[in-house]
């Protein structure tokens, strides 16, 4: 999945996207068409990088794809983790005391063999000091599809969307149900992939229909592109993931998954409770 980096340097990004495409290298764009012509939305699927061994990360991904993921979202541990839940930042701590950092999650992303798209997802202080350029080449070297950086507004993004797109992967953003219309049609324009639209009311307690606030949110941004919108925070079962479907192209599962995994994945002991639990949201957004 990775280009050596005397290749990759020379390369233009027109000629990068023709090399990916030669190598296999799964692309967003590419998923989600593929679950539209079989009329399916995205599972999108969080975990930590660190928090169980890295040497794990490979099983872990295969695991999560056998059981229907198709876009995997790969936490980068930050030591300020602000805009997380209690889950992931005790996930984030558990990683770092384990020694993760970007260059040891990259490697260990570079070891996948999955076909599909991989996304990571952190925050801009770890980028930044990897350098914009270095950090969004090395990232395509290890054949990682897209990056969100939670923190990093669109309007102050323009160095990172240019060393992304020379790097031929996609930029993510996300938009919160209390953001003005002129914020989303920033992330709009700048995002690539998909769009990230946060639930930050949840959906756990939803009954029937899915919340006013995130069928509201979907309906805005999607008036404003024509790139898919994946809904997350709060989404956590199968019911959840159903109802955000209604709505959006995919839904994105993230502390529910850390918990299973911290809780069961064990080694690879508890691989076949973790499939199942997958599988039973991935048929949900059939």
């Amino acid at each position: 999945m990775s280009l050596s980096n005397s290749t990759e340097q020379s390369l233009t990004s027109a000629e990068r996207a023709r090399s990916d495409r030669i190598l296999g290298v799964p692309t967003l764009s590419d998923r989600f068409n593929l679950l539209k012509q079989r009329n399916e939305k995205a599972l999108v699927l969080f975990l930590t990088a660190g928090d169980q061994p890295l040497e794990d990360l490979a099983a872990i991904v295969t695991a999560l794809e056998e059981g229907g993921a198709d876009v995997v979202e790969i936490g980068i541990p930050f030591s300020d983790p602000f805009g997380e839940g209690p889950t992931i930042q005790a996930s984030s701590q558990r990683a770092l005391d384990n020694g993760a950092t970007p260059r040891r999650i990259l490697e260990a992303v570079s070891k996948l063999t999955s076909e599909i798209p991989i996304v990571t997802m952190g925050y801009y202080n770890p980028v930044l000091r990897f350098g914009l350029s270095e950090f969004a080449r090395a990232s395509h070297d290890a054949g990682i599809s897209g990056t969100i950086v939670s923190d990093l507004v669109p309007d102050e993004a323009e160095a990172w969307c240019k060393a992304s797109s020379d790097a031929s992967i996609d930029t993510i953003f996300l938009v919160a149900p209390t953001s003005t219309a002129a914020r989303i049609e920033e992330v709009c324009a700048r995002s690539t992939g998909f769009v990230y639209a946060v639930s930050r009311t949840g959906v756990t307690g939803a009954e029937n229909q899915v919340p006013v606030d995130v069928k509201g949110l979907v309906e805005r941004i999607k008036a404003k592109t024509d790139i898919p919108v994946c809904v997350g925070f709060g989404i956590s079962t199968p019911t959840h993931v159903k109802m955000v479907c209604e709505v959006a192209d995919g839904a994105v599962v993230g502390s529910y998954l850390v918990n299973l995994l911290h809780n069961e994945w064990k080694g690879g002991a508890g691989r076949d409770k973790v499939i199942d639990a997958v599988r039973a949201l991935k048929a949900a957004t059939l």
